[in-house]
């Protein structure tokens, strides 16, 4: 498990772990307006399938019963939204994330699509979030977790909020399994993500970094074991679109 004095993998680069936080934040800083735009564009709109797929799974109550969701690293709202509409009158998400910038994305955008009284927005760190014990009933996480510095702290945080009988959910980029495919997906990540990012965002460094720490984030079977070592059981997950990304899950009993 990592600590304050090691070194870790900031991408291909070795950077001290206490300054990976600064570097993913200036990331998203940089690139918090166009992030969904971004996200259409590298993932061909395959994201709004892993999304829609990450709610299936999730199945928040379709009546008025109350359902608390905490959706961590989810600044521009999008998982929340996606759940909202999924579900009933009792539903109430809230966002956590360490970026101020795409928060504020997230909340102009609640307030256009008319769920600020349903979707709230907070600024803190997923590695000692700012919520009472067993305070929700759903942990969501897409796309965030692989830049946490620390991620079994965050994974033990999560379990630390989440009510007994509730589910952790985590939607990741993840490791490609199919002959062929592994070849081709490495050339799109590494000679047309950057080079897209600098024409959408002024920024190819940031999407340099992203393409990197995919694969640098644990295979499914490590990180389910991570998972399980936070307290979590009967943790499982799905491989999606050929293993670029991956569906974990894991229930507090």
């Amino acid at each position: 498990m990592d600590r304050p004095d090691q070194t870790t993998h900031f991408g291909f680069r070795d950077v001290p772990l206490g300054d990976k936080q600064t570097l993913v934040n200036d990331v998203f800083h940089s690139v918090a307006s166009r992030y969904d735009l971004m996200n259409d564009l590298m993932s061909g709109g395959l994201h709004r399938i892993w999304k829609d797929i990450m709610i299936t799974a999730l199945d928040p109550p379709k009546r008025d019963t109350p359902f608390a969701l905490l959706d961590v690293a989810g600044g521009t709202g999008d998982i929340s939204f996606r759940a909202a509409k999924a579900a009933g009158a009792g539903f109430r998400a809230t966002v956590c994330d360490i970026n101020s910038d795409m928060l504020a994305v997230g909340r102009e955008r609640a307030a256009k699509r008319h769920l600020d009284d349903q979707v709230t927005f907070v600024e803190g760190n997923a590695e000692e979030l700012p919520f009472a014990d067993r305070s929700y009933d759903a942990y969501t996480i897409a796309f965030g977790i692989r830049n946490v510095p620390r991620i079994d702290a965050a994974l033990r945080e999560a379990y630390r909020v989440l009510r007994p009988g509730s589910r952790f959910l985590c939607l990741e980029f993840s490791t490609v399994d199919v002959p062929g495919l592994d070849r081709i997906y490495d050339l799109f990540s590494f000679k047309v993500i950057p080079p897209l990012g600098r024409a959408i965002t002024g920024d190819a460094e940031s999407y340099q970094y992203l393409v990197e720490s995919i694969r640098k984030f644990p295979r499914p079977n490590a990180f389910a074991e991570m998972i399980s070592a936070a307290g979590f059981s009967r943790v499982k997950w799905q491989s999606l679109s050929g293993g670029i990304v991956a569906l974990h899950s894991g229930w507090r009993l």
